[in-house]
C-alpha cells in the first residue's frame, strides 16, 4: 500500500478523535452526541429526518435484531443494517469494517452460528474495548475484535465470506484502497454487503470541502456512479446500489451489495 498523503492522514485522525469520543460517552453510559438536531455521525447530520424518521442510529435495527445484542445496538453510529440484506448463513466468516460498539458483529454472530465466525475491525482503541465488553454482557463467544485500518486489513487473502461496514467507507481517504482490501480477504464467490453513505452527483464543493464533515458521514461519500466502478475496478460483479433514506439533502444511505469474482 502506498504512503497515505498528509491530507487522508488528517482526515483519519479526525475520525478517529470522534469516534473514540463517542465510545467513551457510551461506556459512561452518557449520551453520544445523538440529541435530536445533532446525529450520531457529526454535529452536522440530523439523527432524525423529515416527519422525525430514523436516518442514523440504533433504531434503525428490528427488535429481534436489537434484542441480540441490545448496548451495541444502542451504541450504533450506523445509517443502515447491513446484516439485513448479507444473506448470512451458518458456518460463514464475516468481517466487518469499521465495526465500531460491535452491534453488526454480535448480529452477525448470532446467524453464522457456533460453527461461524464474526470479526470485527476497528482503528479506534476506545471502540474495541466496548465492543469487547458489549459481547461479553451479550454472552456472545464467536466473535473476535481486531485492531486495523480498513486500508491494509490486517487478515490473509481469501479468509473470509462475507464483508459488511455501517456508514464507515465513506469516512476513508482512501475508499477504493478500502474496496481492493476488502476484495484482496473475500474467497472467490464472496460477499460484500454494507451500508453506506452516497453522495448526489450535484453535492456543492462547499459541502465536500468541509474536512470537519468526514466525521458526519457526508463530504466523504462517493455517488452511485463511482461506487460502481469502485468496485468493478476492484474486483467485484454483480454490484447493487440501493438507496433506502435520505440522510442529508444532498446525500442518501444505500446499501451497496457485490460479489468477488
Amino acid at each position: 500500500m502506498a504512503e497515505l498523503s498528509d491530507e487522508t492522514t488528517a482526515i483519519r485522525e479526525r475520525v478517529r478523535e470522534r469516534y473514540a469520543a463517542a465510545a467513551t460517552a457510551a461506556a459512561e453510559q452518557t449520551s453520544i452526541g445523538c440529541g435530536s438536531t445533532g446525529g450520531c455521525c457529526g454535529s452536522e447530520v440530523a439523527l432524525t429526518g423529515e416527519g422525525g424518521r430514523q436516518v442514523f442510529g440504533g433504531g434503525l435495527y428490528e427488535s429481534d435484531e436489537a434484542d441480540a445484542a441490545p448496548k451495541a445496538v444502542a451504541a450504533s453510529l450506523g445509517c443502515g443494517v447491513p446484516t439485513a440484506v448479507a444473506d448470512l448463513t451458518h458456518g460463514e466468516t464475516v468481517l466487518d469494517l469499521g465495526s465500531g460498539a460491535g452491534a453488526d458483529v454480535l448480529i452477525s454472530a448470532t446467524r453464522v452460528g457456533r460453527t461461524g465466525r464474526a470479526i470485527g475491525l476497528d482503528m479506534t482503541d476506545e471502540m474495541l474495548a466496548l465492543a469487547r465488553r458489549n459481547a461479553d454482557d451479550a454472552g456472545i463467544s464467536n466473535v473476535e475484535f481486531i485492531k486495523g485500518e480498513i486500508e491494509a486489513i490486517p487478515l490473509p487473502a481469501e479468509s473470509v465470506d462475507v464483508v459488511i461496514s455501517n456508514c464507515v467507507i465513506n469516512l476513508s481517504g482512501d475508499k477504493p484502497q478500502v474496496l481492493r482490501e476488502a476484495a484482496r480477504v473475500l474467497r472467490p464467490g464472496g460477499r460484500f454487503a454494507v451500508s453506506d453513505v452516497v453522495a448526489d452527483p450535484g453535492m456543492d464543493e462547499a459541502t465536500r470541502a468541509d474536512v470537519a464533515k468526514w466525521t458526519g458521514c457526508i463530504a466523504g461519500a462517493l455517488t452511485r456512479a463511482d461506487y460502481e466502478k469502485a468496485l468493478v475496478d476492484a474486483g467485484f460483479v454483480d454490484v447493487e446500489v440501493s438507496e433506502t433514506h435520505r440522510v442529508h439533502e444532498q446525500a442518501g444511505s444505500a446499501i451497496i451489495r457485490a460479489r468477488k469474482r
